[in-house]
């Protein structure tokens, strides 16, 4: 794999050694922990000698991963609990001399923790804790087994966000005094405001004399694309002129689309499905939504703010962290139509304070939440407990 030298990392010297780490996921699928596997790695090229663990499938980004060089391990895990794919983790680590294993959500740690004293020498295990269910339960039994056992094997433990840190210790049992925050970062120098925003629009397909919201993720019950959509045919009459645009596919189109035309805003919502160009459709749009029932610290909600969207999202999990109310966009409660509704009649009709907290979106995204700054701090983790 083609990857760039370390000469300008701060914490990098070329006569250390390289770290070796065991990255284990469910899938190597497009989402946010699985690029920041990706972009960790080719960020810190010969810093790392990196291997990936897929618990279940190899995933779109794990094959471009394996076609650019970078070792993978597929452990094909049976349905249901399999241990054996302890064991499987654990040989294979031991042929390769791990480290530390970096563990990206729960049930990846869990492997991981129970393969790590099957490891000579034990390597250091992370569990990096990212989105949650909502809603959010966890048995009794399980809870105890965090507290009792599980805490114990981890050598560290992050989230992305204070509120999924808060979460590891009040709902899943970890203690909460060892809990780091280490939040997700972008690359925010992809995204910006447009040149010419018209011409965008044209080539994007659409009006460029019409005003835009954009929306993209995937249409899934936790993005609750239905609250959305109330919330855009609420204030379409207000807004005659302003178009929302959904970035995005999945298993609730077919619903989502039908919602759409029995509240008569067909028309004014475009389906474009995936795009792999999705800074330009963050660029052509005057103000971003978001309505999930529970978020993390959602990538596609800094990409907004860096592009210098003022931002409409729900005032769930790690969003109010990102996104504070009337500095940087609008927040409203989770399910509420008439909320959203009034967020976007606000931005719309209220030009200055678009534009006002859009410039602040910007800014917090540049000084708070750039990918080198994530990528680097998880180096130094491994470099500490490493013994670098």
């Amino acid at each position: 794999m083609s990857q760039p030298a370390l000469a300008s990392h701060p914490d990098h010297t070329g006569d250390v050694a390289p770290i070796r780490v065991g990255f284990v996921v469910h899938v190597m699928q497009v989402a946010g922990a699985e690029v920041l596997i990706r972009e960790t790695i080719r960020r810190l090229g010969p810093a790392i000698v990196p291997t990936v663990f897929c618990l279940d499938k190899v995933g779109q980004i794990g094959e471009e991963l394996v076609a650019q060089g970078v070792d993978l391990v597929c452990l094909n895990r049976r349905p249901g609990w399999d241990f054996s794919v302890s064991r499987k983790l654990a040989a294979a680590a031991n042929g390769r001399r791990i480290e530390v294993f970096h563990a990206h959500q729960y049930t990846p740690f869990f492997y991981t923790a129970l393969a790590k004293y099957l490891v000579r020498p034990a390597p250091k295990v992370i569990l990096t804790e990212h989105g949650r269910h909502y809603p959010d339960l966890v048995s009794p039994p399980r809870r105890a087994v965090n507290r009792i056992v599980l805490d114990r094997l981890a050598d560290a433990v992050n989230a992305c966000c204070a509120f999924s840190g808060r979460a590891l210790c009040r709902v899943d049992g970890f203690a909460g005094s060892r809990i780091e925050v280490i939040e997700n970062g972008i690359e925010v120098d992809r995204y910006g405001p447009a040149d010419d925003r018209a011409a965008l629009r044209r080539k994007l397909g659409l009006a460029p004399e019409r005003r835009v919201i954009v929306h993209v993720a995937r249409h899934h019950p936790v993005k609750d694309q239905a609250t959305l959509i109330r919330g855009f045919a609420l204030a379409a009459p207000a807004l005659p002129d302003v178009d929302l645009v959904m970035v995005g596919d999945g298993p609730l189109r077919e619903q989502l689309t039908g919602l759409a035309d029995s509240l008569g805003v067909k028309a004014r919502i475009r389906f474009v499905g995936i795009q792999a160009n999705v800074p330009d459709w963050l660029r052509a749009a005057d103000v971003f939504a978001l309505t999930s029932v529970s978020e993390a610290a959602s990538l596609t909600l800094l990409e907004a703010m860096a592009t210098g969207l003022p931002v409409v999202v729900t005032d769930v999990g790690g969003n109010p962290e990102i996104v504070r109310h009337e500095r940087e966009g609008l927040l409203f409660p989770r399910g509420d139509a008439g909320g959203c509704a009034a967020a976007f009649r606000r931005l719309f009709e209220e030009p200055g304070l678009a534009s006002s907290l859009g410039q602040a979106a910007r800014e917090r995204a540049h000084a708070k939440y750039r990918l080198e700054q994530t990528i680097g701090a998880y180096y130094r983790l491994y470099q500490r407990l490493a013994g670098r």
